[in-house]
Parts: structure tokens; sequence; C-alpha cells
């Protein structure tokens, strides 16, 4: 839960989690819905997805018990070099290093790294150095002094030099170059989307559809909607959408709401429009009744869309 996301966040996700699943054998056991709706609203919901299948994993393949090397744990899904390596340390006390974006940070400022801290050759050479540098027998305290001190002392910005315990070692520091490490790229242009999206009524009940696992937000549930490209009529566009992805015939009524939301890489305007079924059967999703929207999980513009229906 912790990756990308702060633990003031996460700690009331981490506690309803834990008294839902309190083992591993209830987490593989449940529903995917069930999985996702408790990490609603979390975000990165392939970390849920993997969770969920991580468990199965352990309980079939390794009896119940979690892996205690870190070649075993990279075989669990979701889990890469850092997880792996963070879990084998400091729960196992393996002889394993660690890079999160603060050890690298940390390196980065120590050694006056000058290449794109985000570049696979940087990448590399980072995973090289953290490696040569783990004290036999004391990984764990190791990994996690690096790691507390990228987040309290060698901070992204105005890291709190004076106090550092590694001053003496660091070469950003000593030439001066401490605010210009770790060195990264100019970020491109985060692109923006426009959507249509539908609440498509019939018989007092609306259409939802579950998003497939390699998608975005894959699991979820959403209304349908189509992107808009510039210049293309909203209304129009939605009307064409439904007819050739669900075979829909509906009456597009007024739009009723406007959402925005940006995601890691991307935003999106989503215009709602309230819609009418005429024919067609939309075997690919589900009529719901708006009470029942509750029950299902959903991304944050889909469930602000569900919640404007309850009301």
């Amino acid at each position: 839960m912790l990756q990308q996301t702060q633990v003031k966040t996460v700690t009331p996700y981490y506690q309803r989690w834990l008294k839902r699943f309190p083992t591993l054998r209830a987490l593989a056991e449940a529903s995917q819905r069930d999985v996702l709706s408790l990490w609603e609203g979390l975000g990165y919901y392939s970390r849920a997805r993997n969770l969920h299948r991580g468990a199965q994993q352990v309980m079939g393949v390794f009896g119940g018990r979690l892996p205690r090397t870190v070649d075993e744990l990279r075989t669990l899904p979701g889990i890469g070099p850092y997880t792996a390596g963070a879990i084998a340390s400091i729960a196992f006390g393996a002889d394993a290093a660690v890079l999160d974006g603060n050890v690298k940070r940390v390196l980065a400022r120590v050694f006056n790294h000058a290449e794109d801290i985000k570049s696979p050759r940087t990448e590399k050479a980072l995973w090289a150095l953290a490696e040569s540098l783990v004290p036999t027998g004391h990984a764990s305290e190791h990994n996690q002094a690096l790691m507390d001190l990228g987040a309290t002392i060698c901070t992204p910005r105005n890291p709190a030099c004076l106090l550092c315990p590694l001053r003496g070692l660091c070469e950003a520091q000593r030439l001066g170059l401490q605010h210009e490490r770790p060195v990264t790229a100019k970020r491109r242009r985060t692109p923006h989307h426009t959507l249509a999206l539908a609440v498509l009524r019939k018989r007092g009940r609306v259409l939802i559809m579950q998003r497939a696992s390699t998608e975005l937000l894959g699991g979820l549930w959403q209304f349908p909607a189509v992107r808009v490209e510039n210049g293309d009529a909203q209304a129009q566009a939605l009307q064409r959408g439904l007819r050739l992805t669900l075979g829909v015939r509906a009456v597009i009524g007024a739009p009723v709401q406007i959402i925005k939301h940006a995601y890691t890489h991307f935003s999106v305007s989503a215009h709602v429009f309230e819609c009418e079924w005429k024919t067609g059967t939309a075997t690919a999703g589900k009529w719901v009744l708006p009470s029942g929207l509750a029950d299902y999980p959903m991304g944050k513009v889909d469930r602000r869309v569900a919640q404007r229906l309850c009301r």
C-alpha cells in the first residue's frame, strides 16, 4: 500500500484491510470484487490485484509461508527488486540491498552521480552501488537508515546538510551541488483527454461495465464512456460509441456533470450525459439499481457519478 502513497493516506486502508483479511489464507480465498472494494480510493489498483494473486500463490506454491529470499520473493506478482530486498532484509535478515526513491537520492548526492536518475543506466549503476555497500549481517539497519536519511534529512528540496551524518563523505555537498542532485530530465507535458460518459437508464436501472484486468483501473466497474477527439461533438460520439461497442441505441440527453481528474500520466475531463436506452442487449455490461452501485468497486470519476445518482 505504501508504494507511491503516503503513510497518512494508507493508515485507515491498512487497518480496514487487516480487519477484513487477517491472514494470507483469508486474502487468498476472497473474491477480487471484495479486494478491490476495500482498495477503492487508494489508486494504483494493480497493487491490489497483485497482492490478491500473490496471496493465492503463497498458499498454493509455498504452503502458506511467505518466501524469505530475494529470488523467491521476486516470483510473486507485483514484487520487484526493491520490495523483495526490503522484505528479505528487514523481515528476514538477509544481506540484500534496497533502492527506493530516498536511497537513490542519498546515493546520487553522496557519490555525485551526474546522470538522469530515471534512466536505465543510472538505475543499474545505483543498484550495483547499493549492493556493494550492504554490511554483512546488518542489512536491515543499514537499509532502514538510508531510507530514513533520505526521508528526513537528504530531502528532495532544502536538504539539511548540516545535520547529515554523511556530510563528510558527500561529494555533492563538498562541491556545493547538493541542490542539483539528483539530476532529472524535464518532464513531458501531461496529455489531457476528454471523455463522454453515459448514465444509461433502462427501467430504473443503469448500465455499468467491468474493466479488463489489463486496463487502467483493471477489475473495477465503470459507466460506458468514449474518448472524444478534438472537434467531435460529444453527444454524437457517445451515441456512436454505445452503438458500436455495446450494440445499444439510446437517446442522449443533456450533459449533467463535468468531472475533472488527474492520473499519474494524464488527466481527463469527463462530460456526463443522461441517456435513455431504446434497443440492444448490452451483454457486456450489467444493469444495476442506483442504490446498489456502492457494492461495485469503481475509480474516482465513476464513483462521483454513482454518488450523484444515489443522491
